[in-house]
This record gives structure tokens, sequence and C-alpha cells, in this order.
């Protein structure tokens, strides 16, 4: 039987721990962008709903409609990262999704609007797929887990950015335009793409690959033929629904408990803020002894928040987002964890 080994970057003996770090700050200004841009249509839904003329389900459509985009995306991501390298790749990823936040802006109806926010699902798996695998070419050990636990602030802090500055600063210092709030979000990705491309000189963004021949299709197949492999894919399934559904319509969900647009994204923060206490705790405790146990926690934590966050009841509800943060923040990490982990 012919075996074939899954390619994984070599892990740089020279490089000095400041150079490792820089590489990682660069990751998390793209991956910040990334949850800036994720999160930004939600504290505007109304508006953007109320300009464009739109039914609520197509603003649905619209919120997941880069979902859509980043599925079918994600394995040609995953070959122009070993094609290319991560430089160039991740600072293509964040040029996307920064051109995603500039198109909504220039949206005139609900099939503009959704075209553009495809765009950002084109740029999103391709940093998603680079940043563990600059991570794991360079950090090892429990460095490993608190690296990745990092980069995974980056996203939360920047949805955080958007959920709570987006009514109460942004939108009055720009002429209360959600266009122009976009405008700006664009502006601040293709920044932190710019970064990458500085921070990530030649020899320090891309790393050798090893492994034995064979095409990508058929290390695709070798992947998909290992049962560990299916069980996680189908894991983060339900993780990817259980993030996203609750990020896109948190604000809508809370303002119809009577909040105001300025409160509501407040308490839709408070998630998002746990959450990064949780990304620098949680995914250095998942050991491998312990990563199965913290897996079930974590998702029945995700399950008992998805009941609680049905109550308008102010002590449930706050039970509620605070569970709902330990769980979205951490169970991603812990998945890519178990992934990148993996045996050969």
């Amino acid at each position: 039987m012919e075996h074939v080994t899954i390619a994984l970057p070599k892990r740089s003996k020279n490089r000095m721990p400041s150079q490792r770090w820089l590489l990682l700050f660069g990751v998390w200004l793209l991956y910040g962008s990334f949850g800036l841009i994720a999160a930004s249509l939600a504290p505007i839904a109304t508006l953007v709903i109320n300009d464009l003329n739109m039914t609520h389900s197509e603003m649905g459509l619209a919120m997941g409609a880069w979902q859509l985009a980043y599925i079918a995306a994600a394995v040609p991501a995953g070959m122009l990262l070993d094609k290319i390298g991560t430089r160039p790749a991740l600072a293509l990823g964040g040029l996307l999704v920064g051109l995603s936040a500039l198109a909504r802006g220039y949206a005139i109806d609900a099939q503009s609007l959704v075209l553009a926010v495809m765009l950002f699902g084109l740029g999103g798996p391709i940093i998603s797929a680079g940043a563990p695998k600059v991570v794991v070419a360079n950090f090892e050990g429990s460095s490993r887990g608190l690296a990745m636990g990092i980069y995974m602030t980056g996203p939360a802090i920047g949805s955080i950015i958007s959920l709570t500055l987006t009514n109460s600063v942004l939108l009055p210092l720009l002429e209360h335009s959600w266009r122009n709030v976009l405008m700006l979000w664009g502006g601040v990705a293709i920044a932190a793409s710019v970064v990458w491309y500085i921070l990530a000189t030649p020899h320090l963004g891309d790393e050798e690959q090893t492994g034995a021949g064979g095409s990508q299709l058929r290390v695709i197949g070798n992947l998909l033929a290992r049962p560990t492999v299916l069980i996680v894919l189908g894991m983060s399934v339900c993780v990817f629904l259980f993030n996203h559904g609750l990020n896109n319509w948190l604000p809508e969900i809370l303002k119809s408990y009577g909040m105001s647009a300025v409160n509501a994204g407040y308490w839709a923060a408070i998630p998002t803020l746990i959450g990064i206490m949780g990304s620098l705790i949680i995914p250095r405790l998942a050991t491998p002894e312990r990563r199965f146990h913290i897996l079930i926690a974590l998702a029945l934590a995700s399950l008992v928040a998805s009941l609680m966050l049905r109550s308008s009841t102010g002590d449930i509800l706050t039970v509620g987002l605070l569970l709902q943060g330990v769980a979205k923040s951490s169970l991603m990490t812990v998945l890519i964890l178990t992934l990148v982990e993996l045996p050969e």
C-alpha cells in the first residue's frame, strides 16, 4: 500500500525569538482585520436593511454569503499557500478582505451586497489556513498553544471594536453613514496586509515544505481517509454554525429585548471580551491528554449558552453571554490544535 505523507512546514532552527513574535504580530493584525470586517454588518444591519430596501431574509443571506464562498475556497486557498508561500498569500488574503469591505460600501442593492460579502470568503480562508501554518513553523510545545491563543484574540478584538465603536463613536463621526464605516474598515485591512508583507521578509515568512511527492488531490484524499480528520471537520462545521450564527444576529437579538443600538453593541461585545481571556488560557490547558474532556466541556457550554440567550432576563442573559464567550473563543482553537498535532 502506497503512503502519502502530509506536507508540513519545517520549523526554523535559526530564527531569533523576537523574529517569531514579529511574525505573530503580523498574523494578529491580519486576523484582527478579519474580525473587524466579519462583524461589520451586525451593528449596522438595520441601517443597511432600510437603505437598500432589503428584507431580513436577504440580510441573513448577505451575512452568510461569505461562509459559502469560504467553504468553496478553502481547499484552493490551502493549495495557494503551498504554491506561493505564506508571505504573499496572507497579504493577498488581507487585501481581498479589505476589498470586500470597500465593495460593501458601494453596494446598491441586496445582490451587490451579497457579492461584496462573498469576496470576503475568498480572502478569509487564506488567512485562516495561513495563520496556523506560520505558528506551527515557528513555535512548538506549550508556546504553540499560547501563540495560537494570541493570534485568535485578533478577530475577537476586531469584533469588539466593530461592535462597540460603530454606533457609539464612528457613525456620529462619519456623518452617520454606514458606507463610510465600511470604507474605514477596508482601509484598516489593506494597511494590515502591507504591514504583514513588510514584517514577513522573504527569509522569515516562508518555510520549506517537507513531504513525499504526490498530487494535492492525493494528499487531500489521504486526509479525508483518516477518521479523526473527518470528526474534527464535522465538529468544525458545528462550531462555525454556532459562532457565526450568533455573531451576526446577536445585536439584533439584544435589540429585540428592548436595548438601544449602542447598548446592544456593548452587550454583544461581552462574549468576545470573555473570549479573549479564554483564548489565552484554555488552549494552553488543552494538552493532548486533556483535549477530549475540554472539547466536551466547551460543547456543553455552547449548548447552555444558546438556550440561555433565549431569555431577556438580565441575570440569565448575562450568564448566557459569558458562556458563549468561553465557548466561541476556544472551540475552534482547540480543534485546530488537534488537527495540526495529529500524527502523520
